[in-house]
């Protein structure tokens, strides 16, 4: 379906250079993906002074950048992420959020996480709408309308909305393990919480006539890295007869004490006019494995209209299922493989790549420069 689309990968200077191998914006489809924003200044290169206020606002901005380099705005950023070092520091975040961001709010993600590059106190990532990696000449998504919906069956949140809806995916905010009678975090433990988060999004869905189904993406965010085998637990009995990509991973600590999050991203979205939802159903969701590559309880890549999304690769030998031998260039050349193992079973090469995601365990082996 893609064969008339194009990946359109754009810089501009008036946002920070690239600190590493990667570009500031990449377009395919009705989609831009964008790099996650340092408080870099771009006129210095270097972090902003201040604190987490200052540094949000610089983040901000070099998004704002980035997209008017496009022709794009901020309203046109359908989900926003946003990585502190202290979670302490996401109410001075929020303060900033609001003022780029007075009335529509995009669906959100807020974690904190050990550390950062440079050693910076925030990290902000956008997705966008109205990509311009569609037909050459031909953006196509001026008929295309972002539709945000939330409902009371879910946790409300003023900074966020539930789902927003662009082209063909519906992108869920991270839920938090909240009831939504009280707003309270529900009694228990990991197990009761997850629950309560898949609950969540299970809600938003059917508010909007979809199902568990129709999710092609999990995103799991866990305050305790022992805790991730009790969370598969509970994820895998949601989907009894489909599982998404799935990443997983460990952070310092996430809003409101919580001990899990999880966000999702969902196919046959509704934001395309003047097509009825039930026409996207034309269209399959295909679900992908390959011996190859390591096994577990998800797929290893989740197809839905223009995109493949792959699940968080660990570096892990697919022959003996276990970590590699060697440091961290080992190990990320080990997850590098296996992205190229399972994209090779799709008929897909590196180059066809738009968004990559790095998660790591010390902030010393970043070291992006070849």
């Amino acid at each position: 379906m893609s064969g008339f689309n194009v990946v359109s990968a754009k810089n501009t200077n008036k946002a920070p250079k690239s600190i590493g191998p990667y570009s500031q914006t990449v377009a395919f489809s009705h989609y831009n993906n964008l790099a996650a924003q340092l408080p870099i200044d771009p006129k210095s290169g270097k972090l902003v002074g201040g604190g987490a206020k200052e540094q949000a606002r610089q983040c901000f901005e070099n998004i704002k950048a980035i997209l008017e380099s496009i022709d794009h705005v901020m309203e046109d950023t359908v989900r926003i992420t946003v990585f502190v070092t202290h979670i302490t520091d996401l109410e001075a975040v929020d303060e900033v959020y609001r003022q780029f961001f007075p009335a529509y709010v995009p669906a959100r993600t807020s974690v904190a996480v050990d550390a950062l590059p440079m050693g910076a106190l925030v990290q902000i990532e956008a997705l966008v709408s109205h990509g311009e990696g569609t037909i050459p000449g031909a953006p196509q998504a001026g008929d295309l309308q972002k539709v945000a919906r939330n409902t009371a069956e879910a946790p409300r949140d003023p900074l966020s909305t539930q789902t927003v809806a662009f082209s063909h995916y519906n992108n869920i905010s991270a839920q938090l393990p909240i009831d939504p009678k009280t707003g309270e975090i529900v009694a228990g433990g990991l197990k009761e919480q997850t629950r309560q988060c898949l609950d969540n999004i299970r809600a938003i869905l059917k508010s909007i006539d979809h199902v568990m189904e129709d999710i092609v993406k999990i995103n799991i965010f866990l305050s305790k890295v022992e805790d991730i085998e009790t969370a598969k637990q509970v994820y895998i009995t949601f989907f009894p007869n489909s599982l998404p990509a799935l990443t997983v991973m460990a952070v310092s600590a996430l809003p409101r004490n919580a001990l899990v999050q999880i966000e999702a991203v969902v196919s046959h979205g509704d934001g395309t006019p003047p097509q009825a939802p039930e026409d996207a159903r034309y269209i399959v969701v295909e679900a992908n494995n390959t011996e190859d590559a390591p096994k577990g309880p998800y797929s290893q890549t989740v197809a839905f209209s223009h995109y493949n999304h792959i699940s968080g690769q660990l570096p892990l030998d697919p022959k003996t299922g276990k970590i590699v031998a060697g440091g961290v260039k080992e190990q990320a050349s080990q997850c590098l493989r296996n992205i190229k193992t399972i994209l090779e079973s799709t008929d897909h090469v590196m180059d066809d790549i738009v968004k990559v995601n790095i998660a790591l365990r010390n902030i010393a082996d970043i070291d992006l420069h070849p």
